[in-house]
Parts: C-alpha cells; sequence; structure tokens
C-alpha cells in the first residue's frame, strides 16, 4: 500500500469534497480516501500494483476538478502558494463582478425607492446583468453540469438553478410581459454576493494554513560548506550526506547532522517549543532550521532534504490537517445529501406559493430562489477541518505534534492517563542523589567509590563516577566484580569493598538507614575497608523537574492516573509517592504493558505516555498513544501524540487544547446547522402569512456568504485560547 497527497482545485463547498471522496472510496485499489475542502487536498492510501498518482488524478480531473499530484519534497507544497492565487483570481473576478453590480444595484434598486425611472431601464439592467452572469458566472454552470455528470449536485447547482431562474425570468418579462417586473440585479448581485464570499473564505482559510507556512519559512537556504578543502557556500538543496558544514553564530543550522569539531548553544524552540538554548558539544546532534546562539562548530550531515527533523514535522501537520475527525463524517453525509433535498425544497416552495397559494410567478420564483441560496452547505463543510487546522497547527507551535482530526477528537474522551516510569516520569539515568559518611568526609568517600568504580561497566558505576567530576581519582588495582553483589578493589595498599548487604559478611552498617533510602526507591552501595562500614552511597533514577506538576494538572482535569513500570513494588510506589499517583502497576514485563491497557479500557478512552520505544505495543494499543521524544524519528512514528520539548506538563495542554478544538467543531456545527435549519423556512416565506415579511435572495445570499466566514473566523479565536 502506498499513500499520495493530491492537490485539487475548484472545490467550492462540502458537497464538492463529499462527491469527490465517495468516487475515490469506490474506486478498485483504494484502500481510503480523505478529501478535505479545507485544505484543498485529498490524501489516499492505494493499492500502487491497481493504481497510481496519475491514474488518481485523472479520476478527479473526471469529475471537473483540477488534480496534481504532490511530489515528495514538495511538502504538499507550500499551501499559502495555490491559496494566493486562488485568491488573485477571485479578486479580479469580485471587482469584474462589482464593475457591473453596483450600477444594477442602483439603477433597479434604489432608483425604484426614490421613483426614478430610466428610459430604457429594464434592457441597461439586461445588459448590465449579462457579464456577470456568463463570464463571472460561469465557473457554476461548469460546476452544475460537472455535478450532473457524476449524477449529483454541489453548491454550483443551487447558485447557477437559482440566478439563471431570476435572469431567465427577467428576459422573458422583458421580452413578452413587463408587468411581471424583472428581477436582473437580484442574479447580478447575487453572484457579486457569492464571489466576494468565496474571497473572503478564501482569505480566512488561508490564516488557518499559518503554522505550516511559518515552519516552511524556518528553513534556511544556504549552507556553508567545506568541499576539497575550501569553504564554498551551496543551496541547502544541494547538501549531501556526509558534507561537512561549518555554522557560525547567529546562522541556521541548514539539515540535521552530528557535531565533529567546536561547540555552542543552540536555540531549539522551533523544534521543542523550549526558550531556553541547548548546550551541544563534538557528537551531538544538531537540528536543521535551529538557531546557533555563540559558538562556531562543524557538523557532518546525516539527514538531508525529507529526511530532516523539520520536513518530517510539516509532513505530519500536513496529514494530521488532512486525517477527519469521525465528527467530520456527520457533516460529510449532511453535505451530501443535502443540496438534493434543498432543490427539492425551492421546487415545492415555488408549486406551493404559485398553485396553492395563488401568488403570482414573480412571487413564487423568488421565494424559491431564496431557499436555493441561503442553504449552500460551505458553513458545514468548513466547520470541521478548519477547526482542526488551527487546533494542530497551535499545538505545533507549543511543541505538541498532534496527528490527525480523529486523535484529537479521541483525547477530549479520555478518562485514564498511564505513565511509563523510566524515561517519562524519571529522567532514565541513575544520578547520586545521597552520600552519607560515618568515618570520612563526604567528598572523600565519593573519591574513593568513584576511584574503585572507575574501571566498572555498570550503569550504577557511571552515576557515581560522574558525581565526581572535579575530584582527583586514583587508580585502582585488584579489582574484582562480584556479580549480584558489588566490587572489590584496591587504592595503594588499602582494599576496599562497594557493594550492597550480600557484600558485606561480617560487617556491620546502619540497617535502619539504609532500608529508609530504599523505601525512598534508592539502590544502597555500602563502602567498607578492614571490615569496618565507611558510609553509604545511594542512587536513583530522579524524577523529571515537571513531573509531579504534569500529575497535578491531569489530575485537576479530572482524569484518573497511573504508573506502569517493570520495577519491584517499594520502588515503584516511592516514585509514584513522590509525584502524587495512587494507582501503580509494578514488575510488568515491557511485553505486558498492552494487557494493562486493555484492562483500563473496559472503563473509557485510555491515553499512555511513553518514550516511543520500549513502549510501542502499549501505546498502539492505548486509544491516546503520547510519546515523549526529542525530534527523533521513532518517537514520531510511535503514537498519536509527540511530545517534541520531552515535558510532560504538555500531556495536560494536549489534552486541553483537544477539549479546546472539539468545542470550536460543535460551536461551529451548530451554527451551520442552526443558520440552515431556520434560513430555509424564512426563505421559503413561512413568516409572510403572519408578518408579511420575505427574505429577499440579496439577503440571502450576503448571509450565506457571511456564515462561511463567520465557521472560519471562530476557529481562528483558538488561537487567543491559552493552553
Amino acid at each position: 500500500m502506498k499513500k499520495t497527497n493530491i492537490h485539487v482545485t475548484g472545490m467550492h463547498c462540502a458537497s464538492c469534497s463529499a462527491n469527490i471522496n465517495r468516487k475515490l472510496n469506490k474506486t478498485l485499489g483504494v484502500k481510503e480516501a480523505n478529501v478535505n475542502f479545507s485544505t484543498s487536498r485529498a490524501t489516499i492510501d492505494f493499492d500502487e500494483t491497481k493504481l497510481d498518482e496519475k491514474k488518481l488524478a485523472k479520476i478527479i480531473k473526471k469529475m471537473g476538478y483540477g488534480a496534481e499530484p504532490l511530489k515528495e519534497g514538495m511538502h504538499s507544497h507550500d499551501p499559502t502558494v495555490s491559496q494566493k492565487k486562488e485568491i488573485k483570481i477571485l479578486k479580479k473576478m469580485f471587482i469584474l463582478s462589482l464593475v457591473f453590480a453596483v450600477p444594477a444595484f442602483v439603477i433597479g434598486m434604489i432608483f425604484m425607492w426614490i421613483n426614478i425611472h430610466l428610459p430604457y431601464q429594464d434592457y441597461i439592467l439586461w445588459a448590465l446583468a449579462t457579464p456577470i452572469q456568463f463570464f463571472v458566472g460561469w465557473p457554476f454552470y461548469k460546476g452544475t453540469w460537472m455535478a450532473l455528470k457524476n449524477k449529483s449536485a454541489n453548491m454550483d447547482s443551487l447558485i447557477a438553478i437559482g440566478t439563471s431562474a431570476a435572469y431567465f425570468f427577467s428576459v422573458y418579462t422583458v421580452l413578452f410581459d413587463k408587468t411581471l417586473g424583472q428581477y436582473f440585479e437580484t442574479s447580478a448581485i447575487l453572484i457579486t454576493l457569492v464571489i466576494m464570499g468565496r474571497l473572503l473564505e478564501a482569505i480566512a482559510k488561508g490564516k488557518t494554513s499559518e503554522a505550516i507556512k511559518k515552519l516552511m519559512e524556518l528553513s534556511p537556504k544556504i549552507a556553508t560548506v567545506i568541499r576539497n578543502g575550501k569553504e564554498i557556500k551551496i543551496k541547502v538543496d544541494e547538501v549531501k550526506k556526509g558534507d561537512i558544514i561549518i555554522v557560525k553564530p547567529g546562522e541556521k543550522v541548514p539539515v540535521d547532522g552530528e557535531i565533529i569539531e567546536g561547540s555552542s548553544s543552540i536555540d531549539e524552540s522551533m523544534i521543542t517549543g523550549e526558550s531556553i538554548p541547548v548546550e551541544k558539544k563534538v557528537k551531538d546532534e544538531v537540528i536543521g532550521a535551529t538557531i546557533n546562539k555563540h559558538g562556531s562548530f562543524k557538523f557532518k550531515a546525516t539527514k538531508i532534504g525529507n529526511e530532516t527533523t523539520l520536513s518530517h514535522i510539516i509532513k505530519l501537520i500536513e496529514e494530521a490537517q488532512g486525517k477527519k475527525a469521525p465528527i467530520q463524517r456527520f457533516a460529510d453525509t449532511v453535505s451530501a445529501y443535502f443540496v438534493p433535498i434543498v432543490i427539492g425544497i425551492a421546487l415545492v416552495t415555488f408549486l406551493t406559493w404559485k398553485f396553492i397559494f395563488d401568488k403570482d410567478v414573480s412571487f413564487a420564483l423568488i421565494t424559491a430562489v431564496a431557499v436555493l441560496v441561503i442553504a449552500c452547505p460551505c458553513a458545514l463543510g468548513l466547520a470541521t477541518p478548519t477547526a482542526i487546522m488551527v487546533g494542530s497547527g497551535k499545538g505545533a507551535k507549543a511543541g505538541i505534534l498532534i496527528k490527525g482530526g480523529d486523535a484529537l477528537e479521541t483525547a477530549h474522551k479520555v478518562k485514564s492517563v498511564i505513565f511509563d516510569k523510566t524515561g517519562t516520569i524519571t529522567k532514565g539515568e541513575p544520578e547520586v542523589t545521597d552520600i552519607i559518611a560515618s568515618e570520612l568526609s563526604s567528598k572523600e568517600l565519593l573519591r574513593i567509590a568513584a576511584s574503585i568504580e572507575k574501571g566498572s561497566e555498570h550503569p550504577l558505576a557511571d552515576a557515581i563516577v560522574n558525581k565526581a567530576k572535579g575530584l582527583k581519582l586514583s587508580n585502582a588495582k585488584n579489582f574484582k566484580a562480584i556479580p549480584g553483589h558489588g566490587i572489590k578493589a584496591k587504592l595503594g595498599s588499602k582494599e576496599y569493598l562497594l557493594g550492597n548487604r550480600k557484600l558485606m559478611d561480617k560487617i556491620k552498617f546502619n540497617d535502619k538507614q539504609i532500608i529508609q533510602l530504599e523505601d525512598e526507591g534508592k539502590t544502597v552501595m555500602i563502602l567498607a575497608s578492614k571490615g569496618k562500614a565507611l558510609g553509604l552511597v545511594a542512587v536513583a533514577d530522579v524524577i523529571k523537574d515537571t513531573s509531579k506538576e504534569a500529575v497535578s494538572a491531569l489530575i485537576k482535569l479530572g482524569l484518573e492516573v497511573y504508573m506502569i513500570t517493570g520495577d519491584n513494588s517499594r520502588t515503584a510506589k516511592a516514585i509514584a509517592n513522590q509525584v502524587g499517583i495512587k494507582n501503580v502497576f509494578a514488575e510488568v514485563l515491557p511485553k505486558d504493558k498492552a494487557n494493562y491497557v486493555k484492562k483500563l479500557q473496559k472503563n473509557g478512552k485510555v491515553a499512555m505516555i511513553g518514550d516511543g520505544i520500549n513502549d510501542a505495543p502499549a501505546l498502539a494499543q492505548a486509544d491516546i498513544g503520547i510519546a515523549m521524544g526529542s525530534g527523533t524519528d521513532v518517537a514520531m512514528e510511535t503514537g498519536n501524540v509527540v511530545l517534541m520539548r520531552n515535558d510532560l506538563l504538555d500531556v495536560a495542554k494536549a489534552i486541553k487544547l483537544s477539549r479546546i478544538t472539539m468545542n470550536k467543531i460543535k460551536q461551529n456545527l451548530f451554527w451551520a446547522l442552526f443558520y440552515n435549519i431556520l434560513g430555509i423556512p424564512i426563505a421559503a416565506g413561512v413568516l409572510y402569512p403572519f408578518t408579511g415579511w420575505l427574505l429577499s435572495p440579496i439577503i440571502a445570499g450576503g448571509a450565506m456568504a457571511m456564515s462561511s466566514v463567520s465557521v472560519v473566523s471562530n476557529s481562528l479565536l483558538m488561537k487567543r485560547k491559552k493552553l
């Protein structure tokens, strides 16, 4: 199976995208297709033995839409390019339409209200309306014809039928019966308002793509590489793997790589959202598009083009914005059936007023046109994707990558959160936490322990040696590791033992002190010599700075918090107590973690937070897998949400973001549906018998245009929300 993105042009409403979606999903070889009206993109999973990108684009083109497969490296390309082109065309059409519509409005309406009548007025209006109807309005006719060919209907159908009815009725009245009254200005102003609505909608939609645009702008254009012993400046696209690149203070890192010479502090906020610069030295990884603050360094390019972290992030955001939330399927289903139903309602409206209430043709026609115009399902189609685009963009800015609308929707339903312990709640690296000396000074005790541990390969030895940095260590002789017990070694003529209780045969030590430290989840080593205990060194995998605050934030959100670990119960409970977690699963093998997730899923949706490597099965089993990751490939591929800053506080932020986004989607859907449910009966004239009030098609057209803009604007308000 292969995944491709196709840029689709010519979609004007949700029913357009629903029609393309239906056609693609019925195509042999297509596993799943998602057509997003808001991003003008079709994301398709297909069997490459039966189809290719060109055939898929051809299917879309046959339906009357533009289609261009997006190559790898185009990042679907910059969405603002096609949006700018669309805005430019709509601006031209709107201005042209306005040139003819304004005089038509003045002559046909204002002059009528102030009782001015021009000679050949009806013919002047006919001349003004015609270029709008058939030149500016040509895309509506084209869209209607293509929809008919596909045995469907769309927004173009509503506009084309409504304005044509008004236009050709007016032609008939001018030629054969002037007493009926003409409506040339109505059709002209309607088309102008619809074009204006599309223009405003395109401008507003453009703002929802800002997250991707800003990320693309971060990418540097030039790199300084060493080739044949010389420094040369080349385009970033020309950098090859293995190139040695020089980065000077204030410059951006061109691609991902590994430092081979020099050191610096680098601002990685564009990747992680973390404002504090990160110190980098030889063998450390650097990420493309991050900013070098102070020192100069050379690094070897390891990832270029589409392999870079920035490219991965852009791709993830694009895929996230293309994936539909389950709630969107409801809107798509409504949109698909909405247009034919509306055409039916308009027809019934016309027939009812003409034949049941015995109104004249012009009255019946104007109500039918108003129904067709006000009912456009644009707002309904924009309700979900615009909120998802803004939500995923806001998340990316905060270092939270959410992979799709489905993940955004599920996260707000989460009832339980499970944390992996090692590397998630804790730092994942043992550190010396306590040095308790009884015969020596603490510094001397540490120096001796580090000197004899220097030759050991045990992880706890590394913790002791790291703690002793800056102290002058001695060289140990006769080093002997005793598995499961500790080590024995000589410093000068003196023999030392360092290890657990089992190693300390016939040596007295303070057992109460050791038990107290062990109850705190620490591993305790005793240093002894000549049959006497000299002191204790305690080592532990310490909790991260924000772990306690993160757990507290989740509890405040009303979630049940759990911790899962392979450690023994005593250590697990000690760590859990430090961060405020009451529910602990201890002594769990990595392969069994997924089963604990399954058990909790019986009570509701579960989020699992892990480091993205050994927790993969549990992350996959959970309803929402949240991977800790500093931009690594593994973290990006695992789970539905990636926390780029490695900060557990972002777990609560991700769930809050989901809740905010879902609230916006529900608001948008409510207003879009409420508007149509309320608007259609009023347009059909249900209030007329009681109030004498009739909705003009022009007011209906303006209201329809503004409903779409209001839905997009409501989604954009999310940018102001604090996570």
